[in-house]
Formats: structure tokens, sequence, C-alpha cells
């Protein structure tokens, strides 16, 4: 999936501004304009992933003209980030992982507790771990 961005320019001393048009409220930053256009497709990933894990639906796309045509963006540079939809499905994928006896019914003992099966468990505390690791380390 294509989404349009719009890149307001810099200079020495002021990063080039990042807005994505199709996502109210995304936007992001960079000291070049490559660096501009990756730390976009970081920010639409995450954009997307927080208004999954919200239940919102996702806005519609619009042809890059459309945008092209809005006044406030005079004199920007636009491009368009592909973004691998694949990454934030939430399609059930089976895996198979191997692990000692003694941690799977730690494991077992722990999604238990908490009202839920291993699969479950394993989930959300890999995801919360994950996103806890993220924010530590930048």
């Amino acid at each position: 999936m294509r989404y349009p961005i719009v890149i307001e320019p810099g200079d020495e001393n002021t990063a080039y501004g990042v807005v994505v048009p199709d996502l109210p409220g995304c936007f992001s930053a960079g000291d070049t304009l490559d660096e501009a256009v990756t730390n976009a497709k970081e920010a639409i990933e995450l954009h997307i992933e927080a208004l999954l894990t919200a239940g919102a639906p996702l806005p519609a796309i619009r042809g890059l003209a459309d945008h092209q045509a809005n006044a406030d963006y005079a004199g920007w540079v636009w491009a368009l980030v592909e973004i691998d939809m694949s990454r934030l499905e939430d399609v059930t994928e089976r895996v198979n992982i191997t692990l000692p006896r003694r941690v799977l019914h730690i494991i077992d003992e722990a999604a238990k507790r908490a009202g839920e099966s291993r699969s479950a468990y394993l989930a959300r505390v890999g995801v919360t771990e994950a996103a806890h690791y993220s924010s530590a380390h930048g």
C-alpha cells in the first residue's frame, strides 16, 4: 500500500517536516530528505498499528493529485511511501517453538492465573515486553 507524504523543506537549521495527509495526526521529520522519508515510513506503520489496536478503521488513501491541490502544501515535496500491510495483519499463524518442559510449565501456570490460553498469554506478554523494550531503548 502506498501512502502519499508531503515534506516541508528543511535547511541547515531546520529539519524536514513530514505530514501524512491520509492519516490525520501522523507526522515525522528528518535532518535530511532521505531520513525524513525513512522516518515517515516508521511513523505510518506505528500510526496504523495504533489505529488497529484501538479498533479504529483505517482512513481511505486518496490519490496524490487530490492532495497536491491543497494550497497548505504549496512548495512542499511530495513522495509515496510503500507500507507492507502484511506486517500489520492480525491473521493467526501457527508456529512451532521449542521450550524446556520446566519453562512450559511456568508459562502454562501463568496463563492459567491470567485466565488465558498459552498462545494468548505468550502473545500478550511478548507484545508488552517488546513495546517496553522499544520505549526503553529507542
